[in-house]
Parts: structure tokens; C-alpha cells; sequence
């Protein structure tokens, strides 16, 4: 196991590959692992990849009293390129981790070479406001979602329907959903890593972003729906809009890539 010391953190990591670096970051409750199955072996002849453990999950630790901000865990992002990596690099992320991405780009520019979130937006509101703060609440109630009650209803969210109605796809991403929903993870750090979502606002710094940044989005993406990101690729300067139909939040993962690999990697080998 590698760690990072950054300021406020100490940061669990994992290096695969040779090459210029990609840095992945991965969605609210997502691990070290998350872009192990699809994304580092498509990846990993060409670049270094550099996956970890957002505070909150897995080995990453802090002191650093809740709440935590989208800033606080940029901050840990920087720590570890600068600790790990050789910049400017490549840096990659969904959900909320396109969030994370997003204010790397605002507050170290210097660190990369291109930015890419997917599945993001520039601040939470109306349905994406009202879905993530009713699964706070929930939590905060007491409650949890697990096994197949877990699996369901964030497949439903994850997923374009003709996905779930495959009946050779939908087992296969059933069982691989059913690995993850069977730890803690996902509830552990629900509230600590789903708060951020909803309390961020980059809408007036977007517009001083100077890092090329290539905005992926999904057509059938309910959690961070198209309008989210066409305002983000509308705020910053010179940003490129990349819109994939019959795709949902996670398609990226055992759906549509070997769509979306190589349309990243061709991003990506623009700029590194």
C-alpha cells in the first residue's frame, strides 16, 4: 500500500502503467478499485495511472473535522500529483469527481495538461438538488440501503433502461453491483462525500479556468443530467461539449467502454 502525506490528509494510492500521467477520480463512494476492471488495463500500456481512496473511503484517513468541501478534497487531489506524479497531467473524473477535476483545474491550472469530467455540473439544483439531499435525509434518519435494495435502485440511476432489460448485460452488472453494495462503503460515506455535491457552486469561477477541459456527458444520464454539464462546458472558455446518446451516469463502467476508452485516450494523447 503507497500513501501520500498531503496537508490535511494521508492518502491512499495505487500506480499502474509507465508513461505520461493519468490521474482517475472517481464518484462519490467510489474506491482505489473503481477504475480497475474497465478503464487501467485499456490505459495502462500507454500512461501511468494513478487511482485512490477520496477521504472518506477505503485507506485514505483525515483529521480534519466533517464537513468537507469540494475544495478540501481538490486540496487532497494536489497533494498526491504533486507527490506522485510528474505534471502536468491528464486528470479524469465522474460524477463527483468531475466536480473534484473542476476545482483542480480552478485552483492549480499549473498541475495539468487537460482536464476531463464526465457526469458533472457547475452547482446542484431542482432534481439533482432534490435526489442527492432525500438520500442525505435518509441517512441522516437513520436509514441504509442494502444488498439487492441497494443494487436496484443505483442501477436505475446508473444505467439507460435498454441496459437493465439485457438479459446478458444486466447479470453481469447486477453481480459486480452486488460485490460493492455488500460493504459499507457506500453508506459510510454517503453524508461526508454526497454533502460536497450538493453545497458546491462553481459557476463564478469557471469562467477564469484556463486548463483545456473536455466535458463528457450522457444523454440518459439521470444523476447529472445533460443540462449540468452543457453550463459547465458553456462557463468555461474554449471548453469542448462531448454529448454520447444511449448512455447513462456509469455507462464508462461495463456498458459503453470500448466507446469511451478510446475516445479518452484520444483526448488525453492531445495534450501529453
Amino acid at each position: 500500500m503507497s500513501f501520500v502525506e498531503g496537508r490535511h490528509a494521508r492518502i491512499h494510492y495505487r500506480q499502474e502503467g509507465e508513461g505520461p500521467d493519468i490521474v482517475w477520480v472517481s464518484g462519490a463512494g467510489g474506491t482505489i478499485g473503481s477504475w480497475d476492471a474497465y478503464q487501467v488495463p485499456y490505459f495502462r500500456d500507454e500512461f501511468r495511472n494513478t487511482t485512490f481512496d477520496c477521504r472518506g473511503v477505503g485507506g485514505t484517513t483525515t483529521d480534519q473535522p466533517l464537513p468537507w468541501d469540494i475544495a478540501d478534497f481538490a486540496a487532497d487531489v494536489i497533494d498526491l500529483i504533486e507527490a506522485a506524479c510528474t505534471p502536468p497531467v491528464a486528470l479524469i473524473g465522474l460524477s463527483f469527481g468531475g466536480g473534484i477535476v473542476q476545482q483542480v483545474a480552478i485552483d492549480r491550472p499549473d498541475l495539468l495538461a487537460v482536464c476531463i469530467p464526465m457526469g458533472t455540473g457547475a452547482v446542484s439544483r431542482g432534481w439533482t438538488w432534490d435526489y442527492q439531499m432525500a438520500e442525505i435525509e435518509w441517512r441522516r434518519a437513520g436509514n441504509r440501503l442494502d444488498g439487492m435494495m441497494a443494487v436496484t435502485h443505483y442501477a436505475a440511476m446508473y444505467y439507460p433502461a435498454r441496459v437493465l432489460g439485457d438479459p446478458v448485460l444486466w447479470p453481469k452488472l447486477r453481480d459486480e453491483l452486488l460485490e460493492y453494495y455488500e460493504t459499507d462503503t457506500a453508506e459510510e460515506s454517503l453524508i461526508a462525500q454526497w454533502l460536497p455535491c450538493v453545497l458546491f457552486d462553481q459557476r463564478e469561477q469557471l469562467p477564469h479556468v484556463t486548463v483545456p477541459m473536455h466535458v463528457i456527458a450522457f444523454d440518459q444520464d439521470v444523476q447529472a443530467v445533460p443540462q449540468d454539464n452543457e453550463e459547465v462546458a458553456a462557463l468555461v472558455p474554449g471548453a469542448e461539449l462531448h454529448m454520447f446518446e444511449g448512455m447513462g451516469h456509469c455507462s464508462i463502467y461495463g456498458h459503453t467502454q470500448d466507446i469511451l476508452n478510446p475516445f479518452i485516450k484520444e483526448l488525453v494523447q492531445r495534450y501529453l
